[in-house]
C-alpha cells in the first residue's frame, strides 16, 4: 500500500489484523491479567474467547482463492484425491513385502546381526530405509558380507537384492505410476 491507511480498505487485511488483535488480547494480555488477579473464578469466564479461537480458522478461507489464481494446484489435489485408493493399496503390498522379507531377514542374519536384523520390526525397518528408500544399500550389503562371508553371505546378499528389487523399483515405481497415471 502506498498510504498506510489504505490497507483498512482490503478486507483481508482488516480481518487478518482482528485476529491478530484477538490472539495478542487472549495469549499475552488476558493471561498477564490472570496471573496478576489469580483468581480461579475470573478463568472460567474466559472460555468465551476461546470461540475467538474458532476465527482463526476462517483464514483458511484464504486457500479457496489461492486455489481459484493457480488451478495447477488444484489439478494435483484432484488428482491426489482421485489416486488416493491406489495408493494405499501400493503401500500395503509394500508392507507386506517388508512384512515377509523382515521375517526372512530375521531368522537368518538377526543373531548375528542383532542392530539390523534383531526384530522382525527392526528388520522391517532397516528394509525400508535401506533397501526401499536406498538410504544405505551399500552398507547393508558390506554389513552382511563382513558377518557371513563365503556362499551364506553371498545367498543374503542375493536375498537382499531382491528385496531392492521388488521393493524400490519394483513397488515404488508402481506407485510412481498410478500416480502420474490419475493426474493424467
Amino acid at each position: 500500500f502506498t498510504h498506510k491507511l489504505s490497507g483498512l480498505r482490503d478486507r483481508w487485511f482488516v480481518f487478518d489484523s482482528a485476529l491478530v488483535i484477538l490472539i495478542v488480547l487472549e495469549t499475552w494480555v488476558m493471561t498477564s491479567i490472570l496471573f496478576v488477579i489469580g483468581d480461579g473464578g475470573f478463568a472460567g469466564n474466559m472460555a468465551v474467547l476461546r470461540v475467538a479461537r474458532v476465527l482463526r480458522l476462517c483464514r483458511m478461507a484464504r486457500m479457496a482463492r489461492l486455489l481459484r489464481e493457480v488451478p495447477e494446484l488444484l489439478i494435483l489435489i484432484k488428482g491426489m484425491i482421485a489416486a488416493a485408493r491406489s495408493v494405499f493399496f501400493t503401500l500395503c503390498l509394500l508392507a507386506i513385502i517388508l512384512y515377509i522379507f523382515g521375517i526372512a531377514f530375521t531368522q537368518m542374519v538377526g543373531k548375528i546381526m542383532v542392530d539390523e536384523f534383531g526384530t522382525v520390526l527392526t528388520s522391517m525397518h532397516t528394509l525400508l530405509l535401506d533397501g526401499t528408500l536406498l538410504d544405505g544399500a551399500g552398507d547393508v550389503v558390506r554389513s552382511i558380507t563382513s558377518h557371513h562371508p563365503g556362499i551364506a553371505g553371498s545367498l543374503y546378499v542375493c536375498m537382499f537384492y531382491i528385496f531392492i528389487l521388488l521393493g524400490a523399483l519394483t513397488v515404488m515405481n508402481m506407485l510412481i505410476g498410478v500416480i502420474c497415471e490419475v493426474v493424467n
